[in-house]
């Protein structure tokens, strides 16, 4: 078992103990626990890194080998620099260097020439002198005391020089290398890096980089932590990855580019790991909850590894899931991964709609609440159907919360007693969709609260709310689609789902679509992952995970997880629900849709006339602004681009062409000084929204 096997069983949860059918169990299923704690040494800041884990000492140890075997080397290059360093200060001096210059800015030098002739004649015979004196003193030292004398005297002039040598920031006649510590791993050349900054113009020409961390082995690559020039931003490097790339001369899938956050960390503060090969080839890893008995859907889901072998978890409760990618990129792996973890929880219930019709989803038709797989008109009224009947549930949900104890649901949200208690009937429930295009495209005609609509058009506005008002009440939307694009997942569908995942797509319109508005202008393009790459895609977790709670986003390898394993996933999950008494629905051979109240239905989704789809970033000027659009006259450019986290230059030109200009207006400041900025006035605005909405209609 080697040391990834072994991280990964020790976070797993443990074997659970038989439930027999006369036991009384009082308290909660046991929660799968996570080994993270480390020893006091290791969280100590003053433990050299060298003794906090054998990795670093061999590490150190390694380098000081290197270290030693190098010395000759450095010392003699050392001395030459220093010779040349010395040569060049000893010219300058008996030319009169510092003297001609200041006569030439005084523009004097005609005046001071016999001056400087002078002292000129003068420095060279004091040159003469010193030579001769020093001369006659090793001639001496030699007579009386033999050659060692000139030995001694020979390697203090060597010292001297070296230390006279050495690389230093600013010092004349060298180029600028790393500052901080010069105690640098042997393969990785701090030169190399700051003329690669600078070579992909993230850097300037005279600015230079400082060293946080050595450069140190981290996996199968090496890492280095640095600190940027100031005023240049973590977020421009990231943007510009392939750039620095290139310069490194690495292919882009070797390089990894973070922003340290958090405490330690600022908006020029990088992280770098370089893999010595590409980390996404070879075989694809197993799941690990092929090897557990059940799982709490509590807990994030083992989803995958990122380049640097880190295992990656997704949390599914308290948000949604998209899944966007091109056919045969490992769209429907990565959606049954996360539904894995569900369904090997006794207590979640799963609403699984395939739009694709195959053998995909077949397996779980044996744990389903509600089940539905084919594309027929038949299986999209289902599919309403079922969700209407969860509309109402999560209505009938919070109904139930506001008259709990405050000690039982103290938050008006669903907790962990609650899901698992049988008698609020309140379990996680997660709605899983695979080619959710193939219903929300449908055209069918139909009447929704006294409005014409489609039947697609219609699931769109229920998924929306059971992503906008269901996480609180347990219930988990997970989206898949081959078809990433405006017309197929609309904007208010869209922006209500938390977590993001774009494998390969077609170009970067799609990828924006799947991870967020302007996402390949910060750095994340799944339009640039390679074909081979299958599996590989882009997480934008709405949650912590085990990369850092401060992510935007990260390139992440998901598990492998084949049609029998799969299959064996379903019969567990079968099994323990038939132990803990909670199969229920079509799994428990009961496809009925309870009866429900429509008009109750309908007034939650609104007055029955669907919203009309605003293009971004409108859209979300117009979420930002909220009730202010109708009380605020002026909104300046810069609090827009820092709220919805955009590049100015795209943002303008988007505004532009939906006729939102950028104007000059007076602004009263914190201070009370009155400034000219530039930004949107409001009334423009509303009137954008207002024409859009006449030209599209509802939609």
């Amino acid at each position: 078992m080697n040391g990834d096997e072994e991280a990964v069983n020790a976070s797993l949860p443990v074997r659970a103990e038989p439930v027999y059918e006369a036991e009384l169990v009082d308290d909660a299923p046991p929660v799968p626990s996570f080994v993270s704690g480390r020893l006091f040494w290791q969280r100590s800041r003053f433990v050299p890194v060298a003794f906090k884990s054998r990795q670093a000492l061999k590490q150190a140890v390694r380098d000081v080998l290197v270290g030693l075997a190098r010395s000759p080397f450095t010392f003699a290059g050392a001395v030459g620099r220093g010779l040349v360093v010395c040569a060049r200060a000893w010219r300058r001096w008996v030319r009169v260097h510092d003297y001609r210059e200041a006569a030439e800015q005084a523009e004097k030098l005609a005046d001071k020439f016999v001056e400087i002739r002078a002292l000129t004649l003068f420095r060279w015979k004091v040159s003469g002198a010193v030579a001769a004196a020093a001369g006659v003193v090793l001639l001496v030292a030699d007579l009386v005391y033999g050659s060692l004398a000139l030995w001694i005297a020979g390697g203090v002039g060597a010292v001297a020089l070296a230390i006279a040598g050495r690389r230093k920031d600013g010092a004349p006649g060298r180029k600028a290398v790393l500052a901080g510590p010069r105690t640098l791993t042997w393969t990785m050349d701090p030169q190399v890096l700051v003329d690669a900054f600078r070579d992909a113009k993230l850097i300037g020409k005279d600015e230079s980089l400082r060293l946080v961390e050595r450069a140190s082995r981290v996996g199968a690559g090496w890492a280095i932590t640095v600190d940027l020039p100031a005023t240049r931003k973590a977020a421009d490097v990231i943007k510009h990855r392939d750039a620095l790339a290139s310069a490194l001369a690495v292919d882009e899938v070797q390089l990894i580019v973070e922003r340290v956050r958090g405490r330690g960390g600022h908006a020029g503060r990088v992280f770098l790991w370089v893999a010595d090969e590409d980390p996404y080839s070879g075989p694809p890893r197993r799941t690990p909850l092929l090897d557990v008995e059940w799982w709490d859907a509590w807990q994030p889901v083992p989803f995958g590894r990122d380049a640097r072998q880190r295992r990656i978890d997704l949390p599914l409760v308290w948000t949604s899931l998209l899944i966007g990618a091109i056919p045969r990129q490992g769209k429907t792996m990565a959606a049954r991964l996360a539904a894995a973890g569900l369904v090997l929880d006794p207590h979640t219930r799963l609403y699984v709609f395939d739009g694709k019709g195959g053998k995909d989803w077949k397996a779980v038709d044996d744990v389903a609440h509600r089940f539905v797989c084919g594309d027929e008109l038949h299986h999209v009224e289902q599919v309403r159907d079922y969700l209407v009947e969860l509309v109402a549930e999560v209505q009938a949900r919070y109904a139930r919360m506001s008259a709990l104890d405050d000690e039982i649901c103290p938050e008006s949200k669903i907790t962990p007693a609650i899901s698992r208690d049988a008698g609020l009937n309140m379990p996680i429930t997660a709605v899983i969709i695979d080619e959710v295009q193939v219903f929300l495209e449908n055209p069918a005609k139909i009447v929704v609260g006294g409005k014409k609509t489609t039947l697609g058009e219609y699931i769109v506005d229920l998924l929306a709310y059971l992503a906008r008002k269901g996480p609180a009440a347990g219930i988990v939307v997970v989206l898949a689609t081959q078809r990433p694009d405006s017309q197929t997942i609309p904007s208010r569908l869209r922006s209500v789902l938390g977590s993001r995942f774009a494998l390969r797509v077609m170009d970067w319109r799609d990828s924006n679509i799947v991870l967020g508005e302007q996402m390949n202008t910060r750095g994340y393009d799944a339009s640039a992952l390679l074909p081979r790459h299958k599996g590989v895609g882009i997480l934008r977790p709405d949650g912590d995970t085990d990369a850092g709670a401060d992510s935007l986003a990260m390139t992440v390898w998901t598990d492998y997880l084949a049609n029998s394993e799969w299959q064996e996933i379903c019969a567990r999950g079968r099994t323990l629900r038939e132990s803990a008494r909670t199969l229920s629905g079509h799994a428990a051979g009961d496809d009925t849709a309870r009866p429900i109240d429509s008009a109750a239905v309908v007034k939650a989704l609104g007055t029955g006339e669907q919203a009309v789809d605003l293009p971004e970033p409108l859209a979300s000027v117009v979420r930002y602004l909220g009730d202010e659009i109708d009380e605020r006259e002026f909104v300046p450019t810069a609090e827009l681009v820092e709220a919805l986290e955009v590049e100015a230059t795209a943002f303008a030109r988007q505004m532009g062409e939906l006729g939102c200009r950028p104007v000059r207006h007076y602004v009263s400041a914190d201070d009370g000084e009155v400034k000219r900025v530039r930004g949107y006035l409001v009334d423009q605005i509303r009137a954008a929204v207002t024409e859009i909405s006449s030209e599209t209609g509802p939609t």
